[in-house]
């Protein structure tokens, strides 16, 4: 060791120690942050280099049963580019100034900016597929949409809307929401010091999955009929209110379901939030005489009374102990047939009096009364039907005539239905399929059968009434001349302050059609009409023969089954409480009868196929047609259909024969 080591030593060991001080603690920083807090440190990095953008996916539409839009989002896109980073500028611009028809030049001075520019903004979904194939670091694309109800106030209450973040808040898009949203995908996008984005496909992302579509049992065309009808009858009667509800009886199709007043769901804010009710589903009533049909299938079911066995009807009066009984008319003797057809109250309860509480219970809980039917929609009322226990020494007489108990609309519905479909009450359901974005069905609904509620002998003789109270009785004013018409009126005081009002009343029709094939059945239900319009037979009856009469007109699939047409016509049906089968043998037909033509063909075979210049076609001859032969034959030749009215087509522009473009507006007026 010399001198000069000996004079340092002390300095030397000092810097040693300094020197290696700061290495073990730089060690160990760095193990702390490499090691210990390494994954911290590697998502902050990345959260400060990068940013993720939601993917946000297409909202499903809403279908009618035939497919047609209730409910659709308009998606449309914006392209912008970032343009330091374009790898292929001549080909962005090849094929945006051929998707769009605007210069080349155009593009070229968007691309000769600095920065981020706008190349297109809100360009529709069907126009830019082969913009959207484009792979290019320097293009953005922006994908935004809004949801429209094209059919504006048809079907409202039950399609319901969205939020202003297409969140569904009523109907079937609240319900459904889930299905219908879809999942979001994201991106990665880079981030650089001066915060510009910019994409780097080395970046995850996900892929946004499209919302799936509900397709309902809605049939568009009797939606708007039943809607033009009940508003129609409630501005000429003066009524509060209005419901309506036709079904199809062997499935439990709902085809048609609303209440008036109702909203456009384009703007909700400006209706009051009642409006948005579905009011046969959610509210309650007492339904009067069309309750008769409860006593009526219990006598004939257990054979308590025949169909021609008479009773006395007291001449308008009858005494329930110390309660009275009023007929609308003074009646004397009447048959079993004719209490029905007339709607005798005292007849009813005569005839109840034999029958008994306990059976009369039986067949009402059979029917479905003071039970949910069940159906897939928020808020479903469950309605009113006391057990006997609780009944009091008037509550048979008042029952049996459609007080004392409350209905919904649909339970009503679903109750005559379950007498036009051989006696087997169905499950009522709205969705008929879902379908998801890629075309595969995740859902489809089967028809399920609730009960049998009475016999088939019983189920043909009350029907048999039913067609008298149509043909002869109260129910008149629904017929349809040609046509075999089933159904009851109905008129109830409605109960307010603790007593029944004698200026209030609740007018009702239910019933079915054709009676000897149903294939719809349906309820009207007017609440408070004035103008002395308050009887059912007067006020709801005239709905259900209006809106039979226009079904008919419209609907070229309707099967009307008449026994001069067919020598038989053999139904044997299969059921069971969860699965139903239907064999229809028929044999002998008259070949030369065609039940589902209407005037004139679509048009000639020859003209279909005929040689036109490319991108022209012929206008068929629509007169007599329906709205939706028309709307099929129009979207086949690639016209474009705007319909005015409903029923069967009197008019069009342009005129049949003429050759056109295609694409062009063909109108046509139904009447």
């Amino acid at each position: 060791m010399t001198k000069s080591f000996s004079k340092y030593r002390n300095r030397i060991s000092l810097l040693s120690g300094v020197f290696i001080l700061v290495w073990s603690v730089l060690v160990i920083r760095f193990f702390h942050i490499q090691v210990l807090n390494g994954e911290d440190f590697k998502q902050k990095s990345i959260k400060q280099s990068t940013t993720k953008r939601l993917i946000n996916p297409s909202r499903g539409s809403i279908l009618d049963r035939n497919g047609y839009e209730l409910a659709s989002t308009v998606t449309h896109y914006s392209f912008g580019i970032q343009s330091k980073d374009i790898e292929n500028k001549e080909n962005l611009i090849n094929v945006f100034s051929s998707v769009t028809g605007k210069s080349k030049k155009y593009y070229e001075n968007k691309f000769n900016l600095n920065g981020f520019q706008y190349l297109e903004r809100n360009m529709l979904s069907e126009k830019v597929k082969n913009i959207l194939e484009l792979n290019d670091k320097g293009l953005i694309i922006e994908k935004n949409g809004y949801r429209t109800y094209p059919h504006k106030n048809i079907g409202s209450q039950i399609i319901g809307f969205t939020d202003t973040d297409n969140k569904g808040i009523e109907g079937i898009e609240k319900q459904y929401n889930k299905a219908l949203s879809g999942e979001p995908g994201w991106v990665l996008l880079e981030k650089d010091a001066k915060q510009k984005i910019r994409k780097n496909r080395s970046f995850p992302q996900k892929l946004a999955i499209d919302g799936s579509n509900i397709k309902l049992t809605i049939d568009l065309q009797y939606q708007g009929i039943l809607q033009d009808e009940l508003n129609k009858r409630m501005l000429k009667s003066n009524a509060k209110g209005a419901m309506g509800v036709l079904i199809e009886p062997e499935s439990g199709k709902i085809l048609a379901i609303s209440s008036i007043p109702d909203f456009d769901p384009n703007e909700p804010a400006i209706y009051k939030s009642e409006t948005y009710r579905n009011r046969p589903i959610t509210d309650q009533f007492e339904p009067g005489s069309t309750f008769k049909i409860v006593p009526a299938i219990a006598a004939l079911n257990d054979r308590v009374v025949n169909s021609n066995e008479e009773f006395h009807c007291g001449d308008g009066s009858y005494l329930v102990g110390n309660h009275e009984v009023k007929d609308w008319k003074k009646f004397g003797l009447l048959t079993f047939e004719q209490i029905i057809e007339n709607s005798s109250n005292i007849g009813t309860v005569k005839i109840a009096q034999l029958v008994g509480e306990d059976r009369i219970y039986d067949f009402g809980n059979k029917l479905g009364f003071g039970k949910r039917t069940g159906i897939s929609f928020p808020g479903e009322a469950k309605g009113v039907f006391k057990r006997t226990s609780k009944w009091s020494s008037i509550s048979l007489a008042e029952i049996s005539i459609g007080y004392e108990v409350a209905v919904t609309s649909l339970q009503l519905a679903m109750a005559y239905g379950a007498l036009a479909n051989d006696g087997f009450l169905m499950k009522p359901h709205l969705v008929e399929e879902i379908i998801s974005s890629d075309g595969k069905i995740q859902y489809k609904a089967k028809p399920k059968v609730v009960k049998k509620v009475a016999s088939d002998d019983a189920i043909l003789k009350l029907t048999k009434m039913l067609e008298m109270v149509v043909s002869n009785g109260t129910g008149e004013k629904a017929s349809l001349p040609g046509w075999n018409v089933a159904g009851k009126t109905g008129t109830a005081k409605k109960y307010e302050s603790g007593g029944y009002s004698s200026n209030n009343y609740i007018a009702s029709f239910a019933g079915f059609f054709p009676s000897e094939n149903p294939q719809v059945a349906g309820v009207i239900i007017l609440d408070e009409p004035k103008k002395g319009l308050v009887y059912g037979g007067e006020n709801s009856a005239p709905v259900f023969g209006s809106i039979v009469k226009r079904i008919v007109q419209t609907d070229d699939n309707l099967v009307h089954l008449k026994k001069n047409n067919f020598k038989k016509v053999k139904k044997r049906k299969i059921r069971s409480m969860n699965l139903e089968k239907q064999i229809v043998e028929k044999n002998n037909f008259n070949s030369s009868l065609n039940m589902l033509s209407t005037k004139g063909e679509a048009f000639e075979k020859s003209k279909i196929n005929e040689k036109l210049d490319e991108g022209y076609v012929r206008v068929p001859d629509l007169r007599g047609k329906s709205m939706r032969k028309v709307i099929n034959i129009l979207n086949e030749l690639n016209l474009q259909p705007k319909i005015q009215g409903s029923g069967i087509v009197f008019w069009q522009f342009p005129k049949p024969g003429q050759i056109v473009k295609k694409g062009i507006v063909c109108k046509v007026g139904l009447k």
